[in-house]
């Protein structure tokens, strides 16, 4: 499966959990959008923070889903490398793994 049917499906997914817990998941979307908005960090620079801790979480959705914000927000692929090293220094080998579908997911991105 690509990395785009991936992040679709995952799409699919939580649509069915907005379904089953709407006030939860409003209530999640309401801080994510308020976090983003707010604060000293641009877009890009959050979306730094919050692939490089997905990474070390080993949460391969929310690895796809910052790439693709991080290529939104004007982010680079270079500074996605950046990322993805910080992450294998904090994650050692799993880091370095998880790291390797960050970059796969933002090849497969561009290319579209």
């Amino acid at each position: 499966m690509s990395y785009k049917e991936k992040m679709d499906s995952m799409r699919g997914e939580l649509r069915v959990m907005s379904k089953a817990i709407p006030e939860a998941m409003r209530g999640f979307g309401a801080m994510e959008k308020a976090i983003g908005e707010a604060g000293v960090l641009d877009k890009r620079q959050k979306e730094w923070v919050a692939l490089g801790m997905a990474i070390i979480s080993r949460c391969e959705p929310c690895i796809n889903f910052h790439v693709g914000a991080l290529m939104k927000a004007g982010g680079s692929r270079e500074e996605l490398a950046d990322i993805c090293a910080m992450a294998i220094q904090m994650g050692g080998g799993p880091g370095m793994m998880y790291a390797g579908h960050a970059m796969a997911c933002w090849d497969e991105l561009a290319t579209e």
